[in-house]
């Protein structure tokens, strides 16, 4: 019988200063359709203005004033989540899932990290997802000087444009597909007034046993499984090159951030060999570990009756989720990485090692590999 995932799901709200976290918090935390929440904030400096701003605050709103989330405050944050649940368990808080918002300087990942492997907290709280606001008025500038910005967009699952109304519908637009150039799986949504459908901001992680494959494919960035054996490996398949992105008006430089960050992924028809899967992931994350922003992806491996859904950053990875719900013949991979500072000629090599069969001799009941290093 499958067992019932009963932690609490936890949503990181983050985005650049000023992209509007606050209002959207505002909204969150007085719509009854999202129900209890436990918002955990997070404000450098002795006061913390960002909760001063927190209308009709509840006990469940927990301010953090030790230092920036992304670096020396992720013991305080196993603590303080360690605490809220040790309170909801006596009975003394009531609420059904955590946000928590960072600084507007922070950087995801450790903070991914944190959520993963703390025992404090791994065993009682589940990602629920990685939503990043981006300001369409000061956002293309933004992206230009400071690569935090950058970052939150290249790891988010959701990405909520903020302050449409304040550009020309030409601006906007060319604000959005440099956004889709940094981070082209993730779901994009405009706020209004910064608001968005609850709905919306919740379930952006498909590592949940009762994910369904449309969930998936939206996590992976792709409406359906691509018939091109060649057409899932970013890069592939374009006869021509794609447009240069232009600055905006009052642009530093024409995007130099945004070429750090690089994206590649991969349809894998057959099922994959188990071997072939292990001995690329380890010599990814050997050789690259620090520089993967995020692995996602659905994996077929030979042996096994049913696919599981994957996701790591850097060199830390959930435990993977078997789909024992996914029925049907289709036996189709798709991998997805998102790396800053490597090429995407040697992303694309990479993952083509999963197109390889194993070849190798068995020496003592060793099988000795010959699959040449993909990078």
């Amino acid at each position: 019988m499958e067992r019932e995932d009963h932690r609490v799901p936890v949503t990181l709200l983050t985005g650049f200063l000023g992209a509007g976290k606050t209002t959207l918090l505002n909204h969150l935390i007085r719509d009854p359709e999202a129900g209890r929440i436990a918002v955990v904030m997070n404000e450098l400096g002795d006061v913390g203005l960002d909760h001063d701003l927190i209308e009709e605050a509840t006990e469940e709103t927990v301010l953090m004033q030790s230092g920036c989330l992304c670096c020396t405050i992720r013991g305080d944050l196993a603590r303080t989540m360690a605490s809220l649940m040790a309170r909801k368990t006596r009975g003394e808080l009531a609420f059904g899932r955590v946000v928590i918002e960072t600084t507007g300087i922070a950087d995801p990942g450790p903070i991914l990290h944190t959520m993963v492997v703390d025992d404090l907290i791994a065993p009682c709280y589940r990602m629920d997802g990685v939503v990043t606001l981006a300001d369409a008025a000061t956002g293309p500038r933004t992206l230009d000087e400071q690569f935090e910005a950058v970052n939150q967009i290249a790891m988010a699952d959701l990405i909520v444009i903020t302050k449409a109304d304040l550009v020309a519908p030409y601006e906007l637009e060319r604000f959005e597909k440099r956004v889709a150039g940094i981070n082209a799986t993730a779901r994009r949504v405009r706020a209004e007034h910064g608001r968005v459908p609850i709905g919306t901001l919740f379930g952006r992680s498909a590592m949940r046993a009762s994910v369904t494959t449309d969930d998936i494919l939206e996590w992976l960035g792709t409406s359906k499984p691509q018939a091109d054996p060649l057409a899932g490996l970013s890069g592939f398949g374009q006869t021509k090159p794609a447009p240069a992105v232009l600055p905006m008006s009052g642009a530093a430089s024409p995007a130099h951030h945004d070429h750090r960050i690089g994206s590649a992924s991969i349809d894998v028809t057959e099922p994959i060999p188990a071997e072939v899967f292990d001995f690329w992931l380890d010599t990814l994350i050997a050789l690259k570990g620090p520089d993967i922003l995020r692995i996602k992806g659905i994996v077929h491996l030979e042996g096994l009756e049913w696919p599981f859904v994957f996701h790591g950053v850097q060199h830390i990875f959930d435990a993977p989720v078997p789909l024992k719900s996914l029925s049907g013949g289709n036996t189709t991979s798709r991998v997805v990485v998102i790396a800053r500072d490597v090429e995407k000629s040697d992303l694309k090599a990479s993952l083509e090692a999963l197109r390889m069969k194993p070849q190798g001799i068995r020496a003592e009941g060793l099988m000795v590999h010959t699959t040449e290093n993909p990078f």
